[in-house]
């Protein structure tokens, strides 16, 4: 395995750049596709999510795109809006180096407003078909003089039905220009779409065994109503009582407003977003990393790369768009060798996306409804038998827990939040104890240090309802 990205010719201050975001060494999918696109082949790929796709295309595209000519030379078109997303950040932070502006159209972006900012000097656009199309028939985006393509997660972009859309956009750009698809699978109209519009393509397969990484995680699925759905999260907090757990919401507005609820529900939580200051980002993931809080409401965006260790949970508040949001959301936990257990709650609109990560996954998940007799019993009962499979990591925290619960009981009774952090609004401190882990934090409510033993007792006593005071 190559040790650097340099042997792959990308250029001192990109690697510089990458190494500055923790990304020393190419993945296999890298190592491969990188010299066969660096090299003007038209390139077929058929790897998993998360195996690191995103810079096997954007690195030599970055490489080739001269930001000297100002016009569009690079597209990428991908399925869904968070995807698009994803790889716009990661241009964002590597586009600087080389003066190549990047314009990301998909819903909820003021394109208009973007391109004004960069004067029309755009060389590289990430996409939505749908958008994308709708700028091709207003003229704001020309492609006439596009050199590069890219159509990332194809299988996902024809199950969703995007193919008319596709043909469409590949109409209005040069015939001769280089082609590149990545996709977890290849299905036979993946395939006939590759013939059609690639010349002579080289080929990059790589099969990681993904499941080695999503056995160590409890998958289930809790079906309820968005209407319902923050009632469901909160049973199901109460019912696993987490160590650390991740929450995660499809966009900034729904991570604060989903926060401030935890909060008045009297649960301990913070938000993770792009609003926040990069000061106020750090000084959340340093609390969350201590164990000061027990709950962390974050954006994909905002939690991209992110790596806690104790984070016994994840909950998919919102059901992500595409497969590789998914596995590095629920990559969160389950780290080190340890398990980890992923619930995602999906409404009636979300089955699409359902059936998606299933495909690319190669999973059917577990499916239980909220509120429901029967669903309810059995998430409670897998939440607690995933609590016993984790016992064994977390008894020497418990043990030295009691007893240092004890010991700050005094420092509680007089307001103080002991080793556990003082939590927004002030009552909110409580006694913290130290395990394995480094600190962890006791149940995230309001009782007095002095009754918490007992309240936690009697609450796994029905189903684990120890998470927070207030029942």
């Amino acid at each position: 395995m190559l040790q650097s990205f340099k042997p792959l010719g990308i250029r001192p201050e990109l690697v510089r750049r990458l190494r500055e975001s923790g990304i020393v060494r190419p993945t296999p999918v890298q190592a491969e596709a990188i010299p066969l696109i660096a090299g003007g082949h038209d390139v077929m790929a058929e790897a998993q999510t998360g195996t690191g796709k995103t810079l096997a295309f954007i690195l030599p595209m970055l490489e080739r795109i001269d930001p000297n000519v100002p016009h569009v030379q690079g597209l990428v078109l991908t399925p869904t809006r968070e995807l698009a997303i994803q790889i716009t950040a990661e241009l964002e932070k590597l586009a600087p180096v080389t003066g190549v502006n990047v314009l990301a159209v998909y819903g909820g972006q003021d394109v208009d407003r973007q391109l004004r900012k960069l004067q029309g000097a755009v060389h590289f656009i990430v996409a939505t078909p749908g958008r994308l199309l709708d700028h091709l028939r207003r003229g704001s985006v020309l492609l006439r003089r596009l050199s590069m393509l890219v159509l990332d997660e194809a299988d996902q972009m024809l199950h969703l039905g995007f193919l008319q859309e596709v043909e469409s956009v590949l109409a209005q750009t040069p015939h001769q220009k280089q082609t590149m698809l990545f996709s977890a699978t290849m299905p036979a109209q993946v395939r006939e779409l590759a013939r059609e519009v690639m010349k002579e393509p080289r080929f990059v397969r790589i099969r990681p065994d993904k499941q080695v990484t999503l056995a160590e995680i409890e998958q289930r699925v809790v079906l309820t109503t968005d209407r319902g759905k923050q009632d469901a999260l909160c049973r199901a907090i109460d019912e696993a009582n987490p160590f650390l757990a991740m929450i995660f919401c499809r966009t900034k507005r729904r991570a604060s407003t989903l926060n401030g609820a935890l909060l008045e529900r009297g649960y301990a939580s913070e938000e993770l977003h792009g609003d926040l200051s990069q000061a106020k980002r750090e000084q959340v993931m340093k609390r969350f990393r201590e164990a000061k809080f027990q709950l962390l409401v974050a954006t994909d965006v905002a939690a991209r790369g992110l790596d806690v260790e104790g984070v016994t949970h994840v909950f998919n508040y919102d059901i992500p768009h595409d497969a590789e949001s998914y596995i590095h959301r629920i990559g969160r936990t389950g780290r080190a060798g340890g398990t980890g257990v992923a619930i995602t709650f999906a409404a009636p609109k979300d089955q699409r996306y359902l059936e998606l990560i299933e495909q690319s996954i190669r999973m059917t998940l577990p499916k239980s409804k909220a509120g429901g007799s029967d669903g309810t019993a059995r998430t409670a009962e897998a939440e607690r038998e995933s609590g016993r499979k984790s016992a064994g990591r977390a008894a020497t925290s418990r043990t030295t827990g009691s007893r240092a619960a004890s010991a700050n009981r005094g420092e509680a009774s007089r307001g103080g939040a002991g080793q556990g952090g003082t939590y927004r609004g002030g009552s909110r401190g409580r006694a913290g104890a130290t395990g394995p882990r480094g600190t962890q934090p006791a149940s995230a409510g309001r009782k007095s240090a002095s009754s918490r033993g007992a309240a936690t007792a009697a609450g796994r006593a029905k189903g684990g309802r120890g998470a927070r005071g207030k029942r």
